[in-house]
């Protein structure tokens, strides 16, 4: 057993160096299977430095290790003591993972030592987080033709942080016409449609969120919590003491505390997740025993979130002491109510078998330290430099001696455009063996002549004694990925209406900023109609048909703004004067491009070859349309 192999079987630090990005995949595998062989509980708890690794890793392990389990856990996505809450996709998939830990350890049964790597970041594992009592006793199994309550499943709902929406299209949502529930539970890839008769389960379909159209059939669906903090008599009656015990009697200057009072949901209330609950955990707590692995640089990242937390909160503190509007309604926790000090992360860990990455060698004054065997790739930048240089000749001889000395020699590119580009690139420069190939098993499997192909997000390749990875961005130059969420517009309008809370502001497009005031519901010439309620500056109210709801936006200024009064000349004033730098600006681009078409321009021709390997160095990834 080699000393890597070592490390995880007795408490204490161990720094490994020769681990670059990529290959500390590989070493994860590795130790998994040396737990197993070694009678210990497979689980490896991977401290990624920031949510790209994170997102890297758990596609990388993917690659590596097909058949290993692999449960992330982002941190949320807004910044300490703010005034948002994170976004709902952040918290199902957050709430997923800590239930699934939860009903693990410990847990009875066949499934408990299987292999299993959690992987988190700095900012998620220095944060406290729900008890796992919490995602256990609120997960709550449907199965089709067994009775079902409606005042419990509605209660459940209600209690568990579900949004009442019009269109079910993401996690935490429901929607009910009638006797068909439509419901998005977290942990699920799909959203659900029950049928419902009286107190009896009769359906349970699964369907399209974009599309709504049913694509399927389930037995059981399992529900789970959407949000980490619960709304019951219990959880209510533990805010308003703790609340008032830290910071006084509330009142009506206090919308947090008057809308928890009340059991509504409050935008930004997690960030007072310590008085929801009897007691917080942390993430160790939900992995009892096992051995932990942090990125290169993790250490620095932590003290680097330690400062934010703490600027954050005297930003708050200051806020408060100038006193003002917008200081009354902000109170806020002291860090160490929801995050891990420095002093209490050294305690938690240092009980426990814990692992440094680095991508350098070990230095000799470091006693506990293992070169792991990884170096960084082949990079082809000197050959690129070099005007008459064959770039893709000097590829050639490097898989082929690389695969005369035994090693194995992967290509990657960053998505399935680019892959089938390279692909073509290497065929027309005589490199032959290339196949796709969509996992490391299956790599393995090609003959040595064969050069495997996968599209993996590596942006430098390595090496080891017997493998070199050998990247798109090795071969082609660097590349500035940015990742991009798909929006769709009606879905985005849909989203944000469901988000609103009552008291914040919107824009509606003729008639300008109000204040949100919730749904109604209007009978107009004999038949009941929702409507979106505004109110104005001086008390005059607008009511918004629902189906014209693509009329108002989030107000996304300062919160100190006020209300336009209806039907005055404030926003119409605003707006021309928009109206008007827009004219200014569209007028200089309509003179630029008559310019651009009067003159006559070169038309090329080039080569097959010679625009694909272009088009291979196109630093942004490719729209739909394009691939």
């Amino acid at each position: 057993m080699s000393e890597i192999e070592k490390i995880l079987l007795s408490p204490g630090r161990f720094d490994a160096g020769g681990v670059p990005e990529g290959y500390d995949a590989l070493i994860l595998e590795r130790l998994i299977e040396c737990q197993s062989k070694a009678g210990q509980l497979p689980v490896i708890f991977h401290v990624a430095r920031d949510e790209s690794r994170l997102v890297f890793l758990t596609e990388a392990l993917q690659f590596f290790a097909p058949g290993l389990e692999v449960l992330a856990i982002p941190a949320w996505d807004c910044v300490p003591y703010d005034r948002v809450s994170p976004h709902g996709e952040v918290v199902a998939k957050r709430i997923d993972s800590l239930s699934r830990l939860a009903a693990r350890f410990p847990r009875q049964g066949e499934n408990q030592d299987s292999p299993l790597v959690v992987i988190t970041t700095v900012s998620a594992v220095l944060q406290r987080v729900p008890p796992r009592s919490m995602m256990i006793e609120e997960v709550v199994r449907l199965r089709k033709n067994h009775p079902l309550s409606q005042d419990v499943f509605y209660g459940f709902l209600t209690r568990n942080g579900y949004q009442r929406v019009e269109t079910v299209r993401e996690a935490g949502e429901y929607a009910v016409r009638g006797g068909l529930v439509d419901l998005f539970p977290p942990g699920c890839e799909e959203p659900a449609r029950l049928d419902l008769f009286g107190d009896d389960l009769e359906g349970i379909r699964v369907f399209d969120p974009v599309t709504q159209l049913t694509s399927g059939e389930r037995q059981q669906i399992t529900l789970k919590p959407a949000s980490e903090c619960t709304l019951d008599p219990t959880t209510i009656k533990r805010f308003r003491n703790g609340y008032r015990d830290l910071f006084g009697a509330g009142g009506g200057e206090d919308p947090l505390y008057e809308a928890i009072s009340s059991g509504r949901k409050m935008a930004g209330m997690e960030h007072w997740l310590p008085l929801f609950h009897e007691t917080l955990e942390t993430l160790f707590d939900y992995l009892p025993g096992a051995a932990i692995t942090l990125d290169h640089q993790c250490e620095e990242a932590m003290s680097v979130r330690h400062d934010m937390i703490r600027d954050y909160y005297e930003a708050r503190i200051s806020l408060a002491g100038n006193g003002g509007d917008m200081a009354v309604s902000y109170k806020p926790l002291p860090p160490k109510a929801l995050y891990l000090e420095a002093e209490e992360w050294r305690r938690l860990t240092s009980s426990r078998a814990s692992c440094v990455f680095s991508p350098f060698l070990p230095t000799e004054d470091s006693p506990a330290g293992y070169d792991a065997g990884g170096r960084g790739g082949q990079d082809f930048a000197h050959v690129r430099s070099q005007p008459d240089a064959d770039l893709f000749g000097a590829v050639k001889e490097v898989i082929e001696n690389n695969g005369a000395e035994g090693r194995r020699v992967v290509l990657s590119a960053t998505s399935e455009g680019s892959c089938e580009r390279l692909a073509t690139l290497l065929k027309d420069h005589n490199i032959g063996g290339v196949e796709r190939v969509e996992s490391w098993p299956q790599a393995q499997e090609l003959p040595p002549a064969g050069v495997p192909l996968a599209v993996l997000g590596l942006e430098y390749g390595f090496s080891s004694p017997h493998i070199l990875f050998i990247s798109e961005q090795d071969i082609l130059g660097d590349r500035f990925l940015r990742r991009r969420k798909k929006r769709r517009p009606a879905e985005a309008i849909i989203a944000e209406a469901s988000a609103l809370t009552e008291g914040d502001l919107v824009v509606h497009s003729e008639h300008g900023i109000g204040r949100f005031k919730g749904l109604e519901t209007l009978e107009v010439e004999s038949a009941p109609h929702d409507f979106v309620r505004l109110t104005y500056d001086g008390g005059d109210k607008l009511y918004v048909p629902v189906e014209t709801i693509e009329v108002l936006s989030r107000y996304g200024g300062e919160d100190a703004a006020r209300p336009d009064r209806l039907g005055g000349v404030a926003w119409q004033a605003r707006k021309a004067k928009v109206k008007k730098r827009i004219r200014l600006i569209a007028d200089e681009l309509i003179r630029v491009a008559a310019q651009r078409e009067l003159r006559d321009g070169e038309k090329l021709n080039p080569e097959s070859g010679v625009f694909d390997e272009f088009c291979a160095r196109f630093p942004y990834p490719e729209t739909e349309d394009q691939l």
